[in-house]
């Protein structure tokens, strides 16, 4: 019992930092326009990088995905997801035409997008982009490959993202 009021209490003050960031967002998109997002896409990334320091590298996507989440989890961000392949695609991983690797994911359980909604600003925007950037910095530290993190929808009960991996 005791743990799970620590687990609380954490992420209670985990949300109150990404509240705040809610709000410093939605003061400097106007402010800065389309350079917002550019500018939270490079921190991200930098961050990303940085926390994976000392991930276990690997060339293998999947295994890459969960030292991601582990690298997350070992910084106390709280981000759910999961691999997702639609019914159409007959693997996990698959190859574009240039022979990147791709898998989309599903993130359920988002920081970023509680914050967002208890503000009622709209997801996509700068957080949303930090996020993809972390993501991609991370995977890129631990693969050794370029890699990009899309959104293709983002909604109430979880986003949907596209990863691409350079050859």
């Amino acid at each position: 019992m005791e743990e799970l009021h620590a687990i609380r209490k954490r992420r209670r003050s985990l949300q109150e930092v990404m509240n705040f960031m809610a709000a410093l967002s939605a003061g400097i998109e106007p402010i800065l326009g389309r350079g917002a997002n550019s500018m939270t896409m490079s921190a991200g990334r930098k961050l990303g990088r940085q926390f994976s320091e000392n991930a276990v590298k690997t060339d293998d996507l999947l295994t890459a995905i969960g030292e991601v989440r582990k690298v997350l989890e070992d910084n106390h961000c709280l981000w759910g997801f999961e691999p997702f392949k639609p019914k159409a695609q007959d693997a996990l991983v698959t190859l574009n035409h240039k022979g990147e690797q791709q898998m989309y994911i599903v993130y359920r359980d988002c920081m970023i997008r509680q914050s967002l909604f208890r503000f009622g600003h709209p997801q996509k925007g700068s957080l949303c982009i930090m996020m993809t950037g972390f993501f991609d910095g991370a995977l890129e530290n631990i693969m050794g490959k370029k890699a990009k993190l899309d959104i293709l929808h983002a909604g109430e009960n979880g986003c949907l993202k596209l990863l691409t991996v350079a050859a």
